[in-house]
């Protein structure tokens, strides 16, 4: 913990880097991805304060929009969307993740339900040859694929689509190499940026 102490002490000493944050954030990017602490953001992208908007759950998983039963992810989304007027949306999913790995070797994930029921939340069991492998990359990236078709689904995004105001992106990370890949639409494969 001191580490992390001492840099939180010395990142105050540079005000003049920071002042413009206390006027509002226009940020053009919602980056969806996981809680795993392997995968930074803006670590990932090179982004500075106020240039991502950042939605982390366990998994990346999107719920599905229900008005009766507002999430905390559905609001994120919602005010990315119509307050802050993002341009793009990325959601990415990365190697090695626990989330996925334990839908689709189907875990025992009785010891800790809340994490079995928010899981439940991933969509179909997403499709995965090896379930054994480490990495479930093949898995990571068909969930990515279900999340971005779910996104299709929320109001404020159906309409921002339609109007061509918004850009939707699935991307991998590789967290043993660094990789970043997208997911091309014409050859329907993840390919590296």
């Amino acid at each position: 913990m001191q580490p992390l102490i001492d840099n939180a002490r010395m990142f105050g000493q540079r005000p003049e880097e920071f002042a413009r944050l206390a006027e509002g954030q226009s940020p053009d990017v919602l980056f969806i991805t996981c809680s795993d602490s392997r995968v930074v953001p803006a670590l990932i992208t090179g982004a500075r304060p106020g240039e991502l908007f950042e939605l982390r759950t366990a998994g990346n998983i999107v719920p599905p929009h229900a008005l009766e039963h507002p999430t905390s992810e559905a609001a994120t989304i919602e005010y990315a969307v119509e307050v802050l007027g993002v341009k793009d949306i990325v959601v990415c999913g990365h190697s090695h993740c626990g989330a996925v790995g334990a839908v689709v070797r189907g875990d025992d994930l009785a010891a800790v339900p809340a994490v079995r029921d928010w899981l439940a939340h991933a969509a179909d069991q997403p499709k995965c040859d090896d379930p054994a492998d480490p990495t479930v990359a093949e898995a990571v990236q068909n969930h990515v694929l279900a999340q971005v078709l779910r996104l299709r689904s929320y109001p404020c995004i159906e309409r921002r689509l339609a109007e061509g105001r918004l850009g939707l992106h699935a991307w991998f990370y590789e967290v043993h190499t660094g990789t970043v890949r997208q997911h091309r639409a014409e050859t329907d494969t993840f390919e590296t940026l």
